[in-house]
């Protein structure tokens, strides 16, 4: 790498998330299009997708969606045997999980002794499903993804474009430096 190149690894939300995308574009496949159409004309910047968060970005586009100018973009898995990571995440995130469960377990509570008491069947249970989802996935790296994204961030030293919570939070636990679709599209012009 020259010195003055960056690297950044690129999360799907960047693309796909009404907050972000709007940075580059109406509709995901604009927002990506639109991107690779500016990167495609910078030197200094590298951009790299773990090959699921490509695939992922993929499926919300559509495979013939995508512009030619997505060779600009290096499709790289984390070396996983070879990357280093200190084991006290693993104790953090293990004591997380554990709270998020304990967490969900009190929602769903919450929801049966409503649903108990009421005729709403679906209301309930609409309300039930966004409130778990809050208490067990907001602000936690909950996929394979989201560890490709880390990994190969910290196997990089690469900035990682995000606007997801929980890959923002464990980042920082890594010492990887995040940017948002805003930084990003200021950073790429």
């Amino acid at each position: 790498m020259k010195k003055d190149e960056t690297k950044i690894v690129l999360d799907t939300n960047i693309f796909v998330n009404p907050d972000s995308r709007y940075f580059f574009g109406k509709t995901p496949k604009e927002a990506f299009n639109n991107f690779l159409e500016l990167i495609s004309k910078k030197n200094n910047i590298i951009c790299y997708m773990p090959p699921s968060i490509y695939e992922e970005l993929a499926k919300f586009i559509g495979h013939s969606n995508i512009s030619d100018n997505a060779m600009f973009i290096n499709k790289k898995p984390p070396s996983v045997y070879e990357i280093s990571i200190p084991s006290l995440i693993f104790y953090e995130l293990i004591e997380e999980v554990r709270l998020r469960i304990n967490k969900g377990l009190r929602v769903a509570e919450k929801f049966t002794r409503r649903a108990l008491r009421s005729d709403n069947e679906e209301e309930i249970i609409k309300s039930l499903r966004e409130e778990y989802r809050i208490a067990l996935r907001e602000g936690i790296i909950d996929s394979i993804q989201d560890c490709d994204l880390l990994l190969l961030s910290k196997e990089l030293k690469a900035r990682l474009a995000t606007s997801d919570k929980g890959l923002i939070k464990w980042s920082h636990k890594l010492g990887i430096n995040c940017i948002t679709a805003q930084e990003l599209r200021t950073f790429v012009e």
